[in-house]
């Protein structure tokens, strides 16, 4: 989290810096209008930058995954970015708009504009001609920009409303790629004219940015997002526990046509034919053994995962792309693992690759905190862990003393030491983690998965 915050802040700080150096606003004298139009350039260039950077992020980079700590942290900064995007684009349309706005009511008054007088016939250059087009379609990019706004505004909200259904919220979404495709063209007619002739870095940093984020619109709307990550395979076995509410999913895959996986990682998971819904991430749970065997625990959550124990079936073609994520499990010779409810997966995964593969032995101790366990779960867990050498603590809410700080420092004695990885609510997480930093625990040893995709 510390280091997308760090990225999130530079970003502004950079696009703020460039836009200062070519406006040098602090050698003009301004009226209110003056200021207006000033305001407008601003947040117009903060707005863009951000909708843009948030676009190339959503086709999914994995080059950048390991810059921003995995793909997870990526759409969190995906969405602060889209905040802003949404804060500043309402700054720019209440300058912009409300001020005309204000004028057509009589609340203030529009200072009147100078014409040249021109005598005689003058030869224009290309350079004057193609500018005479832009201040033609200053206009046309005005009105585009204002009605767009208000789309994309809605969108966003929506998107940002939890309780909006996940399946509506991926068709809406997608709509934002059209929309952002609209703002790039209000956005190169109002750019100011003399950004582009004299290669200012305001229109330039913003050409390369529309560029990037252009690239990503059209690959969500054409659903290329991933594509060459994905991978055909088959349901090959179903097995749910009503108890809990977790179903667990194997399927096979052609084994040229996935590479494999770490444990911790995570897929996007399709499956065909179930009434056109959109691929939901999963952490894959099991380990990779090149056998083109993949395996994910799914938890009833909402009304798409209810529904799989009763529309998925064995032979059911499914569609994987992946796998993303950096919630590797570094090396280290002492860590520990919490897990809330069904953030087990990743460790179920690690487990298994302790037993199969060789590697340096490294002290675990893993907490395992879930409401209702399924008995036939646990059972297999702690075999599981047995065969993978680590020290399971099973912690059932209602029965269990509830594990905060002080409990996980008084079971593992060597907590200052250790490397901490968390999955699970983000509350949880949040409250331990500030639990064991006030304790003297580095934050930076504190990793973890952030479950909320949006």
């Amino acid at each position: 989290m510390k280091r997308i915050k760090w990225i999130y802040g530079v970003l502004f700080a950079v696009l703020t810096v460039l836009w200062l150096f070519a406006e040098r606003p602090w050698a003009q004298s301004y009226s209110f209008f003056d200021l207006r139009h000033t305001v407008i350039d601003y947040t117009g260039f903060i707005a863009m930058g951000a909708m843009s950077v948030a676009i190339i992020l959503a086709i999914r980079p994995v080059t950048l995954e390991p810059w921003l700590g995995g793909l997870d942290k990526s759409y969190r900064l995906h969405k602060w970015l889209g905040i802003a995007a949404l804060v500043a684009g309402g700054v720019h349309w209440l300058w912009a708009t409300g001020v005309k706005w204000a004028v057509g009511w009589g609340w203030l008054e529009r200072p009147p504009h100078g014409h040249p007088v021109i005598d005689g016939p003058i030869q224009k250059t290309f350079l004057e001609h193609l500018e005479m087009h832009f201040q033609g379609m200053r206009k046309t990019a005005e009105v585009v920009g204002e009605w767009t706004f208000y789309v994309a505004a809605v969108l966003i909200v929506l998107a940002l409303i939890k309780w909006f259904p996940y399946r509506h919220f991926f068709k809406t979404h997608r709509i934002l790629a059209a929309a952002y495709l609209l703002l790039v063209f209000h956005s190169v007619f109002l750019i100011k004219f003399s950004h582009w002739t004299s290669f200012s870095p305001v229109a330039w940093v913003s050409l390369l940015l529309m560029a990037g984020g252009t690239v990503g619109a059209v690959l969500s709307l054409t659903r290329r997002i991933g594509h060459q990550r994905r991978a055909l395979g088959v349901v090959e076995a179903l097995e749910h526990t009503a108890g809990d509410g977790v179903l667990a999913v194997s399927i096979r895959l052609p084994r040229d046509c996935w590479e494999g996986h770490d444990a911790g990682q995570f897929a996007f998971v399709r499956f065909t034919g179930n009434n056109g819904e959109e691929a939901h991430p999963f952490t894959i749970s099991s380990a990779w053994k090149n056998d083109g065997l993949l395996r994910f625990h799914v938890k009833n959550l909402g009304d798409y995962t209810a529904r799989l124990p009763v529309t998925l079936k064995a032979g059911d073609r499914v569609t994987v792309e992946g796998p993303y994520g950096c919630f590797r499990f570094e090396n280290g010779t002492r860590q520990i693992w919490v897990a809330g409810g069904i953030g087990i997966t990743p460790f179920l995964a690690r487990m298994e690759e302790l037993v199969h593969r060789e590697s340096a032995k490294v002290a675990v101790d893993l907490f395992y905190c879930a409401r209702n366990p399924d008995g036939a779960f646990a059972k297999n867990l702690e075999q599981l862990a047995r065969a993978a050498d680590v020290a399971l603590h099973m912690i059932v809410d209602g029965r269990d003393r509830r594990l905060d700080a002080e409990r996980l420092c008084g079971e593992v004695p060597e907590w200052k030491n250790a490397s901490l990885w968390f999955c699970g609510p983000s509350g949880f997480g949040h409250a331990l983690r500030q639990g064991l930093v006030s304790r003297g625990f580095e934050a930076r040893r504190f990793q973890q998965e952030l479950f909320e995709m949006r």
